[in-house]
């Protein structure tokens, strides 16, 4: 198994290992904009579809998405890319379901199979660790409030460890992503809550590795302040400048002048300096599980140029990474994929008024063979440029 040693992982022969991968986004966690919709919470998605066709049709929509959306030969796929690593995020409600380790542990044997190393990332906490879609939240943050949520994300880790201890196709836990806490004693409670966390799962898997993300959107890691426990590391999100690259701020260019400040890989340096300090102060490797930008290519604005940049930064500071997504439906705002979707039929509905995945409520029924192969990945163009670049970098 992988293991920490200062701030590097290292194999069980001591070797150093970069872990440089992808995410396979909106899985295992719908997201809206990654299906070309809204972007609302996945449990609000699925009560509307069982409104419309009732919990047997639910349950058979589910477990058709997911046994197209991502498929075996997408795991050999990013292992001949010259890939290593995945991050698989999942909401915490799939491990609620029968079956819902059994999809985790068959990925796991996937990654195993074509040699990869596997994160897995719970995106989705009991009583949402931030107010965004992402978190499964609608609107609401109870995670940091309610004793409740938090003794059953305590629990579920512990069932996680205890299946997967064994698992040596499994590089860490990435216990919690994008934690947000909005109160001045945010770090003494992250903190608080990420040593009972550890000490739950290290009481039953003494070996993988466990990512810890800052709070603010995995911003902040001061707010973890020193590790407490073996086998830690620290995660980091990096889209900076947000405008450019999730395109929210139309025509900006990279580098360039944007939202008034001048951005090239030397303002990108900067920025991520800080974790590489943090890093050197308190011995912990750094992991970048988050990075990407929506492509406007062919006619492009420099995206290119910006990804590039970030990679030369991870490269010189020595973090590990995954860049964000595997796939997406093609859109004009938020990171996408490295394979994208650019076909218009009636449940995608560019022209709107109703956009994505929500068009599925009306059209299912009718569509359902058509709308569950238009989610296989050989319907998906992949952005070559993108893809090169990515692995022309996995090999340092």
């Amino acid at each position: 198994m992988l293991a920490i040693k200062n701030t590097s992982i290292i194999n069980s022969e001591g070797r150093q290992v970069f872990l440089r991968g992808v995410n396979l986004g909106g899985w295992l966690m719908m997201e809206g904009y990654i299906l070309h919709g809204r972007n609302i919470a996945e449990r609000i998605f699925k009560r509307e579809f069982k409104k419309r066709w009732g919990r047997k049709e639910l349950s058979g929509f589910t477990e058709l998405y997911r046994n197209n959306f991502i498929q075996v030969p997408d795991f050999k796929n990013i292992s001949s890319s010259g890939l290593n690593c995945i991050r698989l995020p999942f909401n915490y409600r799939l491990l609620e379901e029968k079956n819902g380790l059994k999809i985790l542990k068959n990925a796991v044997k996937s990654c195993e199979k074509y040699h990869i190393h596997c994160i897995l990332d719970m995106h989705a906490a009991p009583g949402c660790q931030n107010q965004d879609w992402h978190a499964d939240s609608d609107g609401k943050l109870e995670l940091w409030t309610s004793k409740k949520h938090q003794e059953k994300f305590f629990r579920l880790w512990e069932m996680m460890a205890d299946e997967f201890k064994a698992e040596s196709a499994v590089a860490g836990y990435d216990i919690l992503n994008e934690p947000v806490i909005k109160s001045a004693n945010a770090g003494k409670i992250l903190r608080s809550f990420y040593i009972k966390a550890v000490k739950r799962i290290r009481n039953i898997d003494k070996n993988h590795i466990i990512f810890l993300e800052g709070n603010t959107w995995s911003q902040a890691l001061e707010h973890i302040g020193e590790p407490f426990a073996d086998n830690l590391s620290y995660s980091i999100h990096f889209y900076h400048p947000l405008e450019f690259t999730f395109n929210f701020h139309r025509g900006l260019k990279y580098p360039g002048n944007i939202m008034g400040e001048y951005w090239d890989m030397d303002t990108v340096k900067k920025r991520l300096e800080g974790y590489y300090n943090y890093s050197r102060k308190w011995n912990v490797p750094i992991f970048a599980g988050e990075f990407g930008v929506n492509s406007r290519c062919p006619g492009c604005y420099g995206e290119l140029k910006w990804v590039k940049d970030a990679l030369k930064c991870f490269k010189e500071f020595g973090f590990h990474w995954t860049y964000w997504t595997y796939k997406a439906i093609a859109s004009s705002a938020f990171p996408d994929g490295i394979y994208q979707y650019h076909g218009n039929p009636p449940w995608i509905n560019r022209q709107g008024p109703v956009y994505g995945f929500e068009n599925f409520y009306t059209l299912w029924k009718n569509n359902k063979k058509e709308i569950a192969e238009s989610w296989r990945t050989a319907d998906f163009t992949k952005h070559e440029q993108l893809l090169n670049l990515l692995a022309s970098f996995s090999s340092f």
